[in-house]
């Protein structure tokens, strides 16, 4: 006397590609997410690491103005570490407040758009932009 399976092999099988089916898209959208959410913080820290940077380099005693010009050490700077950072980096998302006598105070802000660093776009809009920003005291002020 031998046990006897319940439901043929087709019924079978067909009850697992109906669960293959079910579960697939939620898969894809946990992955679709993870790497989104890791573009998303790989390109912030990025930014951030470029304001810092640039920040850095304005408050030096060494720096002239105007910090944001395209020549300058400060921009070139920004430039390339974003650059290296795999973003793709324009004058227009470089904010920099310089130092006044009354505020010795050097604030870079580094903005790059969402919709130029989304890896799948699958997701939809997480964010408006991302940004990374660093506020500095100027050197010998």
């Amino acid at each position: 006397m031998g046990w006897k399976r319940s439901g043929s092999t087709s019924q079978r099988r067909a009850a697992a590609l109906v669960e293959f089916a079910v579960v697939t898209p939620v898969l894809l959208a946990i992955l679709f997410g993870i790497m989104e959410f890791g573009q998303l913080f790989r390109v912030r820290q990025t930014a951030q690491h470029a304001a810092r940077e640039g920040a850095r380099i304005a408050v030096l005693q060494s720096s002239a103005k105007p910090y944001s010009a395209s020549g300058s050490a400060v921009y070139q700077r920004i430039e390339e570490i974003m650059t290296a950072g795999g973003v793709t980096f324009s004058g227009g998302m470089l904010s920099i407040t310089e130092d006044t006598p009354g505020n010795p105070t050097i604030s870079v802000t580094i903005t790059v758009p969402y919709d130029d660093i989304s890896v799948t776009g699958f997701i939809g809009r997480i964010t408006d932009d991302v940004s990374g920003t660093c506020s500095m005291r100027k050197e010998g002020v």
